[in-house]
């Protein structure tokens, strides 16, 4: 079992930047692959980035490639959203998930645990 918490989120102006943290709890929890997610009002949940076990594969969303940074801290069980030149675009609530593989994985439907979300809001 893994607990995920998230924590970062909040209003930023857009250009502006956020830093949003996962942090997880659980035996193996380190061993997983991490991913973010959002899901914007009347929209469907889509994924942002991932990263996999040991944090030297990433990968991201083409509307956010160049401006989020994903990473993981191991031996803090942490894992981090840096989000850099954000848009109206981005505001949504973020979700922290962690998968049941070791690889970095793209699909919503290979992660088992999530967390709670946190909201970003950018404004215009």
């Amino acid at each position: 079992q893994v607990h995920l918490v998230e924590s970062g989120g909040g209003l930023v102006q857009a250009g502006g930047s956020l830093r949003l943290s996962c942090a997880a709890s659980g035996r193996t929890a380190s061993s997983y692959a991490m991913g973010w997610f959002r899901q914007a009002p009347g929209k469907e949940r889509e994924f942002v980035a991932t990263i996999n076990w040991s944090g030297d594969n990433t990968y991201y969303a083409d509307s956010v490639k160049g401006r989020f940074t994903i990473s993981r801290d191991n031996g803090e069980n942490t894992v981090y959203l840096q989000m850099n030149s954000l848009k109206p675009a981005d505001t949504a609530v973020y979700y922290c998930a962690a998968s049941a593989t070791v690889a970095a994985e793209s699909r919503g439907t290979r992660y088992a645990y999530w967390g709670q979300g946190t909201q970003v809001t950018v404004s215009s």
